[in-house]
């Protein structure tokens, strides 16, 4: 419950700070950029040891399922839907198109943009953060490569 709280607390915080700094100057970004990698840092709060998969492995420790689940049920915090779609969601959506890798990595290196919102029904978050600071490009390749393949 308290890491649940936590955990909604720092989404909600950073979806606000998404919200404002829209047209920021590069001072702000770069204060922006910090939190960004202050939130992802913390993930480790929410870690959970006994994750055998070495793909949920890296999800954790990149701080991946801060916002985002698997499952296409899943709930986050307090009962809400999760701040980030669900993954098997991406790998159904994406199913076929043949841009998806480079794509959907492009989207968790450099964020999504708070007025394309296009998993607005699937998701409570405005837009994807930055994620450059918490997770190499080859390392996001990988996870986007073990999204894509989720069954539905």
């Amino acid at each position: 419950m308290i890491i649940d709280t936590a955990r909604c607390i720092a989404v909600r915080l950073l979806n606000s700070f998404l919200v404002l700094g829209v047209g920021m100057k590069s001072n702000n970004a770069v204060r922006l950029s910090l939190l960004v990698a202050a939130i992802a840092a913390s993930s480790s709060v929410f870690a959970d040891d006994k994750i055998d998969d070495p793909n949920r492995q890296l999800a954790n420790k990149s701080g991946c399922f801060i916002c985002h689940a698997i499952e296409l049920d899943a709930k986050g915090p307090e009962g809400l839907k999760p701040v980030g779609p669900p993954w098997k969601a991406i790998a159904a959506r994406y199913k076929g198109d043949e841009n998806a890798q480079k794509n959907l990595t492009a989207a968790v290196m450099g964020g999504t943009s708070v007025y394309n919102r296009h998993w607005k029904a699937e998701s409570s978050g405005v837009a994807m953060p930055p994620n450059g600071v918490a997770i190499s490009e080859a390392d996001a390749k990988k996870l986007v490569e073990w999204i894509l393949s989720l069954p539905k």
